[in-house]
């Protein structure tokens, strides 16, 4: 909890320098993208987070490895570094992107189904969840072969669960207790 709150806070000052400059976008991919690497290279996330690791060497290299980046996203990188706050990366990057779409009045959607939705039925979902909630969705759809058949919708806390297997389980419940 402790540092989901430091997170926010590093977060909250790289989003609005972010949209002081009107970049978020570009900040948001770019902060992305270093997640991302570290993400897929187990060396290079243990460099990264390594407490014994000279900071300077470290600041350099990263610097080097990413030059590309947006100032913002790079010298918020650099900062983790000389913070010694390396560890907080992908929660700040979680942080910055509730932020954004706050930003944008968006809420988070999840939507699972037994086989992949086409690009119509997905749309079809979205935008009446869209006009019955009045609200923008970010939208992640995932696969469950288990749910047999179905939707399974979950917007913030709320969850609605259209699926066979969730229909069964309803049926089991209800026969359990008689």
């Amino acid at each position: 909890m402790a540092n989901e709150t430091l997170a926010r806070r590093y977060a909250t000052a790289i989003f609005g320098l972010a949209n002081d400059e009107n970049k978020v976008p570009r900040v948001q991919h770019d902060l992305h993208t270093f997640v991302e690497a570290l993400a897929a290279d187990e060396q290079v996330r243990r460099f990264f987070r390594s407490p014994v690791v000279d900071r300077k060497e470290k600041e350099q290299l990263i610097a080097q490895a990413f030059s590309r980046f947006e100032p913002i996203a790079l010298h918020a990188i650099l900062l983790l570094i000389r913070k010694r706050r390396e560890t907080l990366a992908e929660e700040i990057v979680r942080q910055f992107d509730r932020l954004e779409r706050e930003a944008r009045g968006a809420q988070p959607l999840r939507v699972t189904s037994a086989r992949k939705l086409s690009q119509s039925e997905l749309d079809l979902i979205v935008s009446r969840l869209s006009q019955a909630h009045g609200t923008p969705f970010d939208v992640t759809q995932s696969v469950d072969p288990t749910l047999i058949g179905g939707v399974k919708i979950a917007m913030g806390d709320r969850v609605a669960d259209g699926t066979v297997a969730g229909k069964l389980d309803d049926i089991a419940r209800l026969l359990s207790t008689n």
